[in-house]
């Protein structure tokens, strides 16, 4: 099963690739924009996860041409900002599933592979939802990168006490 990853973030795209690999994919790293065409090319990936900013160019803008050249290949965009803007442009521009960061490995899973089997013929076991309160650490912990890790600034930008904040930083929910 080859992967392709394009994304600008090289240990972010590294981590991706070991923790792929270790779930039977081939991944082959791309970190700019201005390769990922012709990677697509040279290896012909079955899967692609594609960042949608790749140091200061769109990830959207190379849905068509790689929907082009691969119509066959599954095309998950991975963004640290979603939107239900952006998800709707990214999918009418060819995108098969579009997740935010950060994203566990049985999300990436499921949304490569949906219900499939690997390679030994093993249902993937990816039944894994998110608790509401996780889903709000998962927010604060992306706004609070976005502040390069400024309680203060993230605590005013989500509307919140900064001590109320802190308290919830303390706790890292399950996802169910």
């Amino acid at each position: 099963m080859k992967l392709l990853i394009i994304e600008d973030d090289v240990a972010f795209a590294q981590t991706l690739a070991r923790r792929l690999t270790k779930n039977n994919f081939d991944a082959h790293l791309c970190h700019s924009a201005s390769d990922a065409l012709a990677m697509c090319l040279d290896i012909a990936p079955e899967y692609i996860l594609l960042d949608m900013n790749l140091a200061g160019d769109s990830g959207l803008q190379l849905l068509t041409p790689i929907r082009t050249q691969l119509p066959q290949a599954k095309i998950v965009l991975l963004t640290g900002y979603a939107s239900i803007a952006t998800a709707v442009e990214a999918m009418r521009l060819g995108a098969d599933d579009y997740l935010a960061k950060p994203v566990t490995t049985p999300m990436l899973l499921k949304s490569l592979l949906g219900e499939e089997q690997n390679s030994a013929g093993e249902n993937l076991q990816v039944d894994e939802a998110m608790s509401p309160e996780r889903v709000e650490w998962e927010h604060i912990q992306q706004v609070l990168a976005a502040n390069d890790g400024n309680v203060s600034a993230t605590a005013r930008q989500l509307n919140m006490h900064r001590r109320t904040l802190q308290r919830k930083l303390q706790k890292k929910p399950v996802f169910r």
